[in-house]
């Protein structure tokens, strides 16, 4: 993965770098929060604040249109009620995913405001809870407990849209992110929820909030 990366970014670089000193050709290094949203009928979601940060590459590319590669790492909660031991509680789950975007985004405003949108390809492992709070059951499925859940489907594909604005060396970036993929997914494979007879889908809804420092 960290050589396919690198690739990818020396690629972007340089074809973007061929279009001339004139272009707005900008590496970009950003970090900011996320709250993490999964829509499922299996389950009552709270979203939760997290994490995220990474680099991008952004040029110019034909007229008002610019594409833009990144990629990003994030550590994103949401939490599901349980019932631990006697007492209600909320269990939060952490998804730790990279993500890589290429994207298109249109000029609003030469060096202040770009409207973007497109792909975004999630790779994560397993949800990460407490060890604490593992054997936690699951209010909305009492058949299962926390542990059940988090073989979440490691590869994911998002789709984008957000703006990008602020000043030509530093802007702030906005965006959301809803997954096209069933992120539970990989959960038929468990055991337990196979005997539930319950098929278990949920899709991603990540919101982020990023400063954008471009070199």
């Amino acid at each position: 993965m960290r050589k396919l990366t690198f690739i990818i970014l020396l690629i972007s670089t340089v074809a973007m770098a061929q279009r001339g000193f004139k272009d707005s050709n900008r590496i970009g290094i950003g970090a900011g929060v996320t709250q993490l949203n999964i829509y499922t009928d299996n389950f009552t979601v709270t979203p939760e604040m997290g994490w995220i940060g990474g680099f991008s590459v952004r040029g110019n590319y034909y007229n008002n249109w610019q594409m833009s590669f990144g990629m990003f790492f994030t550590d994103s909660n949401f939490s599901i009620p349980t019932l631990k031991g006697l007492q209600q509680t909320q269990t939060s789950f952490k998804m730790s995913a990279v993500q890589i975007y290429i994207v298109p985004s249109y000029v609003a405003i030469e060096d202040h405001l770009n409207l973007e949108f497109g792909p975004v390809l999630q790779v994560n492992g397993k949800l990460g809870i407490d060890k604490d709070d593992e054997n936690n059951l699951l209010l909305d499925q009492p058949g299962l407990i926390a542990k059940d859940i988090v073989d979440v489907s490691k590869i994911n594909a998002n789709f984008y849209v957000g703006i990008n604005g602020g000043i030509k060396n530093v802007r702030a970036r906005i965006g959301y992110q809803y997954g096209l993929t069933n992120f539970f997914g990989n959960l038929k494979n468990n055991d337990n929820v196979k005997l539930l007879g319950e098929k278990m889908k949920g899709n991603i809804g990540l919101i982020s909030g990023q400063i954008t420092i471009y070199l």
